[in-house]
């Protein structure tokens, strides 16, 4: 649950949400005349309303939405949480007033021992109303798969980044005298993939890159996990799954349909020493 005031009282219903992605995908799927009919818009304005709730207090605690739930049996890079827990969960508020910039996402990360779980809910609590339609997932099954990543570039050593952008140079003239597809590039192509990402390295494309320390114990943070607005773009197709390469992009590259701030992504990080102490986070 969620204790913290803000403006709670007023948004849209998280069952309109998912039935609008379904009437929204059904009529662009349509092989003869895709797209919405006049009849399916008006039903879309109706899914879009928000609702005010005058019963609700700004104060009421809020059921938080589950975002993730991973298994370190399913998930090898995810690392061992306090006292042998091996079950993650994380959830997040349908809400971004918090802090004092009244912008920041509430997230909370739980660890569970697997075994010890007992009754499973069929119908998980859900907020009465949400902030926006981004803060409400998709359910989605998992198919893990390890790829090897590289540090931002902003990380590395000043010789090694020029060696990179000659490189990189050299591919763009070759690309052009040939015209051939858009060269590799380090950034977009070989360090850090796009999507939902379990360790690995951070982007920091958004910011310059600032120091993620503990503020328990001030020891370097890892990167725990990265929830991601798409899984690729156009600018990172070699990340694009083989299985998905001739499908449109804005059809099949946000299977979660959440959406981080401005379609960016947001950043965990958690202490290598004490999995109990408080972890941080970025947005990108």
């Amino acid at each position: 649950m969620c204790g913290e005031a803000h403006g709670l009282g007023r948004g849209r219903r998280s069952a309109d949400i998912h039935c609008y992605r379904q009437v929204l995908a059904a009529a662009w799927a349509r092989e003869h005349s895709p797209g919405p009919t006049e009849e399916e818009r008006e039903l879309l304005a109706e899914l879009s309303l928000e609702y005010r709730l005058p019963e609700v207090s700004e104060t009421d605690p809020l059921p938080m939405i589950g975002l993730a739930q991973l298994y370190r049996r399913d998930v090898p890079d995810l690392p061992e949480g306090p006292q042998d827990c091996d079950l993650l969960q994380v959830f997040w508020c349908p809400f971004d007033a918090h802090d004092p910039s009244r912008y920041d996402v509430k997230l909370q990360l739980r660890w569970r021992r697997s075994w010890q779980v007992g009754q499973v809910l069929a119908v998980p609590p859900q907020p009465l109303v949400v902030g926006s339609a981004g803060f409400v997932p998709e359910p989605c099954v998992l198919h893990p798969e390890q790829v090897v990543s590289y540090p931002f570039a902003g990380f590395l050593p000043e010789d090694l980044c020029v060696r990179i952008d000659t490189w990189e140079e050299a591919l763009e003239e070759e690309a052009e005298q040939s015209a051939d597809d858009e060269p590799v590039g380090y950034q977009y192509d070989l360090s850090i993939p796009p999507g939902w990402r379990v360790g690995g390295f951070a982007s920091w494309h958004a910011t310059d890159p600032y120091p993620m320390d503990c503020q328990t114990c001030r020891t370097p943070m890892h990167l725990l996990l990265t929830i991601d607005s798409s899984e690729w773009d156009g600018g990172s197709g070699s990340w694009t799954p083989l299985e998905d390469r001739d499908l449109p992009t804005h059809r099949s590259a946000t299977p979660t349909e959440v959406t981080v701030g401005r379609f960016g992504e947001l950043n965990v990080f958690a202490c290598p020493t004490d999995p109990d102490h408080p972890h941080r986070s970025s947005i990108q």
